[in-house]
C-alpha cells in the first residue's frame, strides 16, 4: 500500500486519471498551496490531491478555487467551511493532479493547469496548516473481466451518445478523431466526456475495476441516449451547455 501526504484541493466535479485540469485559483488558501508547489523542482511532479465535496455539505464560498463574482476572496483559516470534521464532506476516492503548469499573475492569483494520474483513497484530513492536507492512499486500476470487449461497446454507445448530442454536428465530435484502445484510458475518457452529474461521475471514479465502470458507463449511456432521443424539442446544443454541476 503506498501512501503519501498531500496538499488537498477540493472541488465540485470529478477528476479522472488522465484527464486536464484548468483551475483559476484565486483564494488565499489555495494560493499558498500553489507557492508551496512552485518550490517542487521544476523537474519533479507537483502533485496535489483532488476530491469531490459531497452533496449536502456547507463549504468554503470559494472553496472551488474560481472567483466568487459579487463578492470578491474572503480572507479565512483552512478548515473554515468544511465542518468540524473535513473527511467526512469530501468523497473518499479522488484523484491525483499533477501541476505541468503554474503560473502567477501580477495580482498573485494563478492559473494552473494540471493533469489527472492516479486515484486515491482519502485517508484523513490535515487543517493545521495554511492550506488542506491529506494522507491519501493510492489505488491500484484491476482489469476486471471481459474488459477488452466491454470496452468496444462502450465506445458503440458512446458515438452513438455523441450522435444525439450533436443531432447534424455528429460530425465534429468523432469523424477523425482518434480513440484509445487501452479499456482503463477508454473507461475514464468516457467518464470525463459524458454530461453527467457529480454523484454519477464520482460512481464511475470509484468502481472497483475497469469492467465494473465500463459496464456501468453502458448502462448509463444507453439510458441517456435513450432520454435524448424523447426531448426533440429541445435543441441537441442546449443539452450540452446544460450545467451539470457548479464548479
Amino acid at each position: 500500500m503506498t501512501t503519501a501526504r498531500l496538499p488537498l484541493f477540493p472541488l465540485n466535479a470529478v477528476l479522472f486519471p488522465g484527464l486536464v485540469l484548468p483551475l483559476n485559483v484565486f483564494e488565499e488558501r489555495y494560493r499558498a498551496m500553489m507557492r508551496e508547489l512552485l518550490k517542487t523542482d521544476e523537474d519533479e511532479p507537483r502533485r496535489f490531491a483532488v476530491v469531490a465535496i459531497r452533496d449536502g455539505h456547507e463549504t468554503a464560498r470559494t472553496g472551488t478555487g474560481m472567483p466568487d463574482a459579487l463578492n470578491g476572496p474572503a480572507e479565512r483559516g483552512p478548515a473554515e467551511g468544511f465542518g468540524a470534521d473535513p473527511a467526512r464532506t469530501f468523497h473518499e476516492v479522488g484523484c491525483i493532479a499533477d501541476a505541468a503548469k503554474i503560473r502567477e499573475r501580477p495580482d498573485g492569483t494563478f492559473e494552473v493547469l494540471a493533469t489527472g494520474t492516479t486515484r486515491i483513497r482519502l485517508l484523513s484530513v490535515e487543517t493545521g496548516g495554511p492550506f488542506l492536507t491529506a494522507e491519501v492512499e493510492e489505488l491500484s486500476e484491476e482489469s476486471g473481466e471481459e474488459a477488452g470487449a466491454l470496452a468496444e461497446g462502450v465506445l458503440r454507445a458512446f458515438r452513438a451518445y455523441q450522435k444525439r448530442l450533436a443531432g447534424a454536428s455528429e460530425r465534429s465530435l468523432t469523424t477523425g478523431a482518434e480513440l484509445p484502445d487501452d479499456p482503463a484510458v477508454v473507461s475514464y475518457l468516457v467518464a470525463a466526456a459524458a454530461v453527467l452529474g457529480v454523484p454519477a461521475k464520482q460512481r464511475l471514479l470509484q468502481a472497483p475495476d475497469t469492467a465494473s465502470r465500463l459496464r456501468e458507463e453502458l448502462t448509463l449511456l444507453r439510458s441517456e441516449t435513450a432520454v435524448i432521443r424523447h426531448l426533440p424539442s429541445l435543441p441537441a446544443v442546449d443539452l450540452t451547455r446544460a450545467p451539470t454541476h457548479l464548479n
